[in-house]
């Protein structure tokens, strides 16, 4: 799947995100007519993660289909791993309950990020909700990285 169809389905389904301007890859999924959701992978937003060895699900949107966002993390491990990557990483908003992550196989590392962005970069308003950050992983052996 093309950035641009994935991040076409993202404009029109995601709850708060907007598109994103680059990828590694892009992966949908089908209920066998149509695509009922993508999943968006590129290099790690935050730049201590970005080792060489490790990508994030930037985005990841369903039409609400059953099991499809479990599907899409486990596809895009499945990916990341044939790539040679070592860990994938994902986050998640603090009032969401990770149930699909963890359906893939996914760990929970814990608390991540702020309520908001800080420092120079920071939009004049908020663009999404500020909650904390939980971040998951999938790591080669299956639990965290080290």
């Amino acid at each position: 799947m093309t950035l641009r169809e994935a991040n076409a389905f993202v404009e029109q389904n995601h709850r708060h995100h907007k598109p994103v301007v680059g990828h590694k890859f892009s992966i949908g999924v089908s209920d066998g007519e149509k695509v009922v959701g993508v999943a968006i992978v590129g290099r790690p937003v935050g730049r201590f993660l970005d080792d060489g060895w490790t990508l994030e699900v930037t985005r990841l949107c369903t039409d609400g289909t059953r099991n499809a966002c479990s599907m899409l993390y486990a596809a895009a491990w499945r990916a990341a791993r044939a790539m040679g990557y070592k860990r994938l990483v994902t986050y998640i908003l603090e009032s969401e309950n990770g149930s699909s992550l963890r359906a893939a196989g996914w760990k929970c590392v814990g608390q991540a990020g702020g309520l908001r962005w800080t420092g120079r970069r920071r939009p004049e308003v908020d663009l999404y909700p500020a909650q904390m950050k939980i971040r998951f992983e999938r790591t080669e052996d299956g639990g965290e990285a080290p």
